[in-house]
């Protein structure tokens, strides 16, 4: 098992769910993080929280992955303190909107498609490099069973994460003769914002999905993402599913009221 004191960790969407569980776990074993958000307050708070009760040593940086530029000058201008990246937890995106594709909204589509796909594609193409100078190195990319599956009025949502499984597993043939690793996570559901973004802050609406039923937590996805991380070098999770006791399936779910 690895040993993740003093790894460097760049996490992407860190300031909420997913992405703020695992910095806590990360910074819990010891990890260097570079927490990347949109929200400066957020990851001003998040950061000094973990440096007080951690002691690791954190860099932010308030960047939207979906503009290239800001990413590559974000990357490019890390010091050689710190463009030594381990590990990459390509993390940041979002749903927007449940509709029927012929009902759908253009503005939705855009900004999932811009976030979930080259937000990704564009944190890859400037980390990996760094990865393969360095002759180590680990990509974590968050999908879903949305990837695996598809699901009415998810049609676009479905599509961005089928697009992350396909550029994974790409990613990953063309990796297999470096050291660095690549994984997809792909959870079920998860209680997190997800759902509050979804319906824009429509409380009701967003609390349908978990109703009658006991969803995955962010620390629940987190500790697959070390156990994934912290494997030998020979041991590669490749694909994970993680799922609620209650769902089987992105349309079969046991709810109990």
């Amino acid at each position: 098992m690895k040993d993740l004191k003093g790894k460097t960790v760049l996490i992407t969407g860190a300031t909420s769910g997913i992405g703020k569980a695992a910095a806590y776990k990360f910074a819990e074993n010891g990890s260097r993080l570079i927490l990347i958000a949109r929200r400066k307050d957020r990851l001003e708070k998040i950061s000094k929280e973990l440096e007080v009760k951690f002691k690791t040593e954190i860099l932010t940086a308030e960047a939207d992955v979906r503009y290239f530029e800001i990413v590559k000058t974000v990357v490019n201008g890390l010091s050689d303190d710190w463009n030594k990246i381990d590990i990459l937890i390509n993390n940041a995106g979002l749903a927007r909107g449940f509709s029927t594709l012929f009902d759908g909204s253009v503005s939705d589509w855009n900004e999932m498609i811009d976030t979930n796909i080259k937000g990704l594609l564009y944190v890859t193409r400037c980390v990996v490099p760094l990865m393969l100078r360095n002759n180590s190195g680990h990509v974590i990319n968050i999908g879903s069973v949305a990837g695996r599956e598809v699901y009415p009025s998810g049609n676009v949502y479905c599509a961005t994460k089928h697009a992350v499984d396909a550029i994974t597993k790409g990613l990953r043939m063309e990796l297999v003769d470096t050291p660095v690793k690549v994984t997809t996570i792909d959870p079920g559901l998860v209680r997190t914002e997800f759902s509050m973004v979804r319906y824009r802050g429509d409380s009701d609406k967003a609390e349908v999905a978990y109703s009658g039923m006991k969803p995955l937590t962010p620390e629940d996805v987190a500790e697959a993402i070390i156990f994934s991380a912290t494997r030998n070098d020979n041991f590669v999770v490749a694909q994970m599913v993680l799922l609620p006791k209650a769902q089987a399936s992105t349309m079969i779910i046991d709810r109990k009221n």
